[in-house]
Formats: C-alpha cells, structure tokens, sequence
C-alpha cells in the first residue's frame, strides 16, 4: 500500500512540475475552463439571492379570512384557537370591523367615501401569515374554507406562483447552461490530453518497451485532468467573486436608498468544495476519454 501510495504520489508532483513547466498553456486553459464554469455559478448564486430579496420585498404570503357577519365573540376566539394549530400557519392576526374601517378613513382618497356610508360594510377578518409555496398554501384552502363562521377566504399567492415560475424557469436555464458548458470542459480537458499524449509519444512508447504497466502510463494524464479541472474550478470561483465584490458597491448604493442593506452573497464552503470536486470529476472524464482513444493507437504492439 506504501509503496502505490508513494508512485500517485510522486506521479501527482510530476504533473504539477509538467503544468509549471508550461505557464503560459496552463494558464489559458485554466482560463477558458474559469471563465466557462463563471457563467452558470453566477447565474446560480444571483437566483440564490433573488430568493432571499424577493422575501424581502414582498414579505410572507398571506391569508385573509373574512367571518360570516353573525360570528360572535366565541366563534371568534373559538376560530383563533382553531388556526394556530393548523400547520404551516406561521401567525394569525386579527382585524375588526372597526379596525378595518378606521384604515380605510386614514386614506384620503377613501375618506370622503366612508363618511358618506351609513353603517360599517365591514366584516371582522384573520390575516394568517405563512411560509409557503403557492402549493402549500393551495394545500391550505379545503381546511380553511370548511371552518365555521368562515365567508370568504382570499389567498395572497399570486405573486408566489409567478415567483416561483420565474425561478424554476431559472434554474432550468442555469441547469442547461451548466451541462453545455460541462460539455465544454470535457471537451477541453480532452484536446489537452490528446496533444499532451502526442508530445510525449516517445516517451510513452519507451516505457512501454521496459514494461510498464498500462494504468501506469494513463496516470498523469489522468491527474492532469483532475488538477486542470480544480483549478478551473478555481479560477471560476474567483471570477464570481471579484464580480459579486464588483455589483455589491452598485447594489449597496442602490439599497441604501430605499433604507435597505441587501447585498448579494457568496457561496458557502460546501458548495465551493462541490463546485471543485465537480470539475475535477468532469476533468478526470475528458482525461479518460482522450487517453482511451488515442493511448493505444501509440503504443507499440
């Protein structure tokens, strides 16, 4: 076991001495791979935080009951019970007639219209708060209307339905986006091994000759593909950040003015190790897939 954990070891150096032997070709493969893997890790991290300003903005979605005009006292305490032991019910809030109206008189274009009413059209209402999605507060509406004393239940999801449209149509975009350009890395990984196989014909074929193993000449190419693939990574995760460093000095400008402090937030270190661990894995498949079409057709027979 010493003994094979030293060769990948000693392998592994050789690779990095063989990248370092090149700058200016590491550099811009690394470069392309980056500036390819950017685009769909950004477009990931801007829907990560649309999440988190959306709710912001719009707040939790809400519920708004409104009682039968003969709910009495005890039909309204009776229904507060009721509502917030419901799952998923996060609040519950209650609203008078009198309070209702009293809001209404404060708006002035409301006011000449509510003096002129002869009695309160008015009817007592709960405002339930919840953290749903538009299909967990869909969920919600059998229960909510088969309540006693319960007129009308108006549901506040519209907007959440859209919200959740114009995610889902992101990360379809951002998922499609990320396998054309995981293609691309592939496909870079493995025109980087077949020229680095080709340069070293020779030497592969000498080896060859004195014995070595088959596994032991596809192993730097093999860590050439993972370490070419990480440090892309790498590259594509500096990238992001130095554009959110970028956007956050506009972005805070703008918050300030509507009294906010939103910025826009980098990825965690999980999904930073994820993202490497990812390229790598597509770096070490471009890697085998060059070295098996192209290996063997070199190697003396």
């Amino acid at each position: 076991m010493s003994a094979w954990l030293r060769q990948h070891w000693q392998t592994f150096g050789l690779t990095l001495a063989r990248l370092a032997a090149n700058p200016v070709a590491t550099l811009l493969n690394v470069t392309v791979i980056g500036v390819a893997m950017a685009l769909p890790l950004g477009g990931y991290m801007l829907l990560q935080n649309l999440g988190g300003v959306t709710r912001q903005v719009t707040g939790n979605p809400q519920i708004s009951l409104f009682l039968a005009r003969e709910a009495g006292t005890a039909d309204i305490a009776a229904l507060e019970t009721r509502l917030k032991q419901m799952p998923g019910v996060r609040a519950v809030r209650f609203i008078s007639r009198e309070q209702a109206l009293d809001g209404l008189k404060r708006s002035e274009s409301m006011a000449d219209v509510i003096a002129a009413l002869q009695s309160n059209p008015l009817p007592d209402a709960f405002v339930l708060e919840t953290g749903g999605s538009a299909a967990e507060l869909e969920r919600l509406e059998p229960g909510l209307k088969a309540l006693p004393r319960i007129a009308h239940v108006q549901f506040d999801s519209a907007w959440v339905k859209r919200l959740d449209s114009l995610l889902a149509l992101g990360r379809t975009a951002v998922s499609l986006l990320a396998a054309l350009l995981a293609f691309g890395l592939v496909a870079v990984t493995f025109n980087t091994i077949r020229l680095q196989i080709l340069t070293q014909q020779d030497e592969i074929e000498v080896s060859s000759l004195i014995g070595a193993t088959d596994s032991f000449i596809r192993r730097p190419f093999f860590y050439l593909g993972l370490i070419q693939g990480g440090l892309g990574a790498l590259a594509a995760l500096a990238i992001v950040y130095l554009c959110m460093l970028i956007l956050n000095r506009s972005i805070l400008e703008l918050a300030q003015l509507y009294g906010s402090d939103f910025r826009l937030y980098f990825f965690g270190f999980p999904d930073c190790l994820a993202v490497l661990a990812f390229a790598a894995v597509l770096g070490w498949l471009g890697a085998y897939l060059s070295v098996s079409k192209h290996l063997a057709n070199i190697q003396p027979r």
